[in-house]
């Protein structure tokens, strides 16, 4: 008869599959994609549940807008939970002008054609095409990324109405705002009221949808919440534009922190735009960016004297990368490299790597800037070698 023992072997438990979402592969925190699989693979697979993505608006807000309707496009598709915010634009506005998924799988591809074999006499005795030395230990671009989480979208098509009124979407306009102020106006102060309004809506809207961790749901969902034109003159608070009182100052800061509390313990992810463009204290700038886990400033080459410069031409801006996020880890992902640019073309807009093109050969060059080695400079009598 075989002895008893208390050993109890530990069985590994089986997470609840969630649509849209996946462990990372670095620390096992939950995350999702941001409708830009491109940017993804740059932030290390997407971004994490229960943190705060802010997008420092470019000159204009027109690019910030556009990744603005990729994350609530893929939340579309991934049937999450929406939340949206916006004093200066209708919600309603704004989704309806979500881009179209593409549904064909051949369309997501995005690696170029393999390149034509290199004419007779080009290369080495192996035919081997002979690029630049410093070029050939470079890795390859891929500007799609290798991200499988997110999906792809065609930004000339917009998305079926269908589609939309499948999923759970909750709308706060510059209306609700200005009404939830007027009646709280007595107690509070005007700017700390419109940011007290949208904090209660969305503790609301997490309690009532079951997106806290501790709470018992048979099948859970994750919340999307995105507030685009954060901190602008809309919400009352110039965020460091103009000169304001410090009650004025703290009102956006102290939102960023209870809102970074909130997402904490729960199943929701949060994207912020911000002008800080328009900010004229620096201070306050890195305070904001310091209460965010993630932070992207986009550079756009619009209104910028880089579009002159034959090395971007074929790009849109720069997005620089401010801060990763340091979730359940002790060191953050760092991406292969921190020379990123983006192209927001008429059906896509990807974050690629930034290459310069190849510089001319070195006695081209000569030939151009160093006028006493051309030819007629060699003449009789002319040599500047001559004594």
């Amino acid at each position: 008869m075989a002895a008893s023992t208390s050993f109890n072997k530990k069985v590994k438990a089986k997470l609840r599959q969630i649509p849209g979402a996946k462990p990372s592969i670095y620390n096992n925190q939950l995350l999702v994609s941001t409708g830009i699989p491109s940017l993804d693979s740059v932030l290390g697979g997407g971004v994490a549940v229960g943190t705060v993505l802010l997008i420092e608006e470019d000159v204009g807000g027109r690019y910030a807008e556009v990744m603005t309707r990729y994350f609530l496009a893929e939340g579309v598709v991934s049937q999450h939970a929406l939340s949206v915010v916006s004093a200066s634009e209708d919600p309603q506005r704004l989704l309806q002008r979500l881009p179209a998924p593409v549904e064909d799988s051949s369309a997501r591809s995005t690696e170029p054609p393999p390149p034509p074999p290199p004419p007779q006499g080009c290369g080495d005795a192996g035919g081997k095409m002979a690029i630049a030395w410093r070029y050939q230990n470079q890795p390859k671009v891929q500007s799609a990324g290798t991200s499988t989480l997110g999906h792809y979208f065609n930004l000339s098509q917009t998305m079926e109405a269908d589609r939309l009124r499948a999923v759970s979407v909750d709308c706060t306009g510059f209306s609700d705002l200005v009404a939830y102020e007027q009646q709280h106006l007595d107690n509070t102060h005007s700017t700390h009221c419109r940011y007290q309004c949208v904090l209660q809506r969305i503790r609301k809207r997490i309690e009532e949808g079951n997106f806290i961790t501790s709470a018992a749901c048979e099948k859970r969902n994750i919340l999307r919440i995105a507030i685009p034109g954060l901190g602008s003159t809309l919400w009352g608070s110039t965020g460091g534009a103009t000169e304001h009182t410090e009650e004025e100052e703290a009102s956006l800061l102290q939102f960023l922190l209870a809102l970074r509390a909130t997402l904490r313990t729960s199943f929701s992810v949060c994207l912020l735009t911000i002008p800080t463009y328009l900010f004229q204290t620096v201070a306050v700038v890195k305070r904001v960016q310091q209460l965010c886990d993630t932070v992207v400033r986009l550079q756009s080459f619009s209104t910028s004297l880089k579009t002159k410069n034959p090395a971007f031409r074929d790009y849109s801006g720069l997005l620089h990368l401010v801060k990763v996020p340091c979730v359940n880890q002790v060191a953050p992902h760092l991406p292969e490299t921190l020379d990123l640019a983006f192209r927001c073309r008429r059906k896509k807009f990807t974050v690629e790597k930034l290459h310069l093109p190849p510089e001319l050969s070195t006695a081209a060059s000569r030939d151009q800037e160093d006028p006493h080695t051309s030819s007629s400079s060699w003449a009789a009598g002319t040599n500047p070698l001559d004594f």
